[in-house]
């Protein structure tokens, strides 16, 4: 069995002539083109697939290969994955597959019997081979080409960076120069996963945080390694998606970068003091274009939009809501603006390298020591900040979100901790965040709703419409508000220090 350790980098069809004027080209040593034939074979029931497992055969000349790749580890891009390659010779052979499991799963004769192609790639693969350190070797691939399956095409362009010795942390060498002068963005999608896609044309959706990956015999470094890699992983998938029409995933983007930064502040003890700083200053761009597409969208689909629609006949509402569209689009193009730039690539991969080179410190406290500790200081200052919101004024409401915010997602980073006694407690949390939540959207929206009115006495007039069909839904969440202030405090304190 061998491992790949790759990068994987989308690279637009229009920057290609540029990559390849590229000086570290010029130190690289250059590797012969390949023009490489791929198919992927499943079951009709896709079993193969459901198991993390993509099975291929590649034309390589008049050489036929056959590749087994097992699901590993990946973020943003950056992926080590299991794989058993083989000469093909016009039939499976599972022989070689030094994983019992996975051998006689994939020798069962029915499912033998069964596989079919899926998909193929087809492209023309260019590749250098460089020496970022003593040590290392990395293979810089250039993959040109499409996917095809089932009568549909897509393209395929992407550059691959591909660990042939060495450490991983190599890998990001190259790829933070090359990010700094072309439009490169992580890829968090493989070959195999957007043929299976293209196969079902099945669309991409909005990726939610998924339940926090640490485990509690690590250490505090080591679980905040894990839980901003799957932050990353949040992000990048959402990245796809945020330039198109759906506003899920510019609040799933925002989302998972909200929970990096709250990682960030949770373990800031146990991370080198230079780590914060060299990693917040190169998001905030991308979180100000976040911010405000994300303003515009919940201006539009829950305070504009529901109030446009009860009054559907009235040409004032009409004009407002196309006037909050256009800022919205405008919006929406300068967050587009921002992920082009090579700010958002160089911001990602940065990160991720320095994850890489994150180490355990031998003298830090145990994990549930350390856990305890930060969780008794957040809901200190929750409870102190409950105290002053409790006239319900809307400056030290908002304060009193972001501190709910921080508890909720601390909360959700360690809650392998204390499987029994965090989800009472998140469910509460949840709620109050998003009544807060809804209450500084309604107390925002004025100042967004001013910036489209062009003095013009109708626009005037249909800002006044909206504030009034809120007013009953706003008295509503402020009385909900209070008694989920309340409660804070009397919540018991399940987190101990062993």
């Amino acid at each position: 069995m061998a491992t790949e350790v790759e990068l994987k980098l989308a690279l637009p069809h229009a920057a290609q002539r540029a990559f390849l004027k590229h000086p570290l080209l010029g130190t690289a040593q250059p590797l012969p083109a390949r023009r490489l034939v791929n198919v992927y074979f499943d079951t009709p029931g896709l079993d193969l697939r459901r198991r993390g497992i993509a099975l291929r055969t590649r034309r390589q000349g008049r050489r036929w290969l056959q590749t087994v790749k097992c699901a590993g580890t990946a973020s943003g891009g950056l992926s080590r994955r299991p794989e058993w390659e083989q000469p093909y010779a016009g039939r499976f052979d599972f022989s070689a597959i030094d994983d019992p499991a996975l051998r006689a799963m994939l020798e069962r004769h029915r499912l033998g019997d069964s596989l079919q192609p899926v998909f193929e790639t087809i492209f023309v693969r260019r590749g250098w081979r460089l020496q970022p350190g003593r040590g290392n070797r990395v293979l810089l691939l250039l993959d040109r080409g499409r996917i095809l399956a089932g009568g549909r095409e897509e393209a395929l362009s992407e550059l691959e960076i591909e660990l042939e010795a060495g450490e991983a942390e190599a890998l990001f060498e190259p790829a933070l120069i090359l990010a700094a002068d072309l439009p490169l963005a992580p890829a968090p999608l493989s070959k195999a996963e957007r043929g299976y896609r293209l196969a079902e044309g099945a669309p991409l959706r909005p990726l939610r945080a998924a339940a926090s990956p640490l485990r509690p015999a690590q250490a505090p470094a080591e679980a905040f390694g894990a839980i901003a890699a799957a932050c990353l992983g949040q992000l990048q998938w959402n990245a796809q998606g945020a330039v198109g029409d759906d506003s899920e995933f510019i609040h799933q983007m925002r989302v998972a970068l909200r929970r990096l930064r709250s990682a960030l502040r949770l373990f800031r003890p146990a991370l080198p003091a230079d780590f914060e700083p060299a990693v917040v200053p190169s998001l905030r761009r991308l979180a100000r274009a976040l911010g405000e597409a994300r303003d515009w969208d919940v201006l539009a689909e829950t305070i504009v939009g529901p109030a446009a629609s009860a009054f559907a006949d009235d040409p004032r509402l009409a004009a407002l809501a196309a006037a909050v569209e256009r800022r919205r689009q405008a919006a929406r193009a300068d967050l587009r603006q921002a992920l082009a730039e090579p700010g958002y690539a160089l911001a990602v991969l940065d990160c991720q390298a320095r994850l890489l080179r994150l180490a355990a410190d031998p003298a830090a406290p145990a994990l549930r020591e350390f856990a305890a500790r930060r969780l008794r200081r957040l809901h200190r200052k929750v409870v102190g900040l409950a105290a002053a919101a409790r006239d319900l004024d809307p400056r030290r409401l908002h304060a009193l979100r972001i501190g709910v915010k921080r508890l909720r997602y601390a909360l959700e980073f360690l809650q392998p901790l204390h499987p029994d006694g965090s989800g009472k407690r998140l469910r509460r949390l949840a709620a109050l965040q998003d009544r807060l939540g809804a209450l500084n959207d309604l107390a925002g929206a004025g100042p967004l709703l001013s910036r489209c009115l062009d003095d013009e006495p109708a626009l005037r007039e249909a800002v006044s419409l909206v504030g009034g069909w809120h007013g009953p839904r706003y008295a509503v969440l402020r009385r909900q508000t209070f008694r989920g202030i309340a409660e804070l405090g009397k919540t018991r304190r399940f987190w101990k220090e062993d």
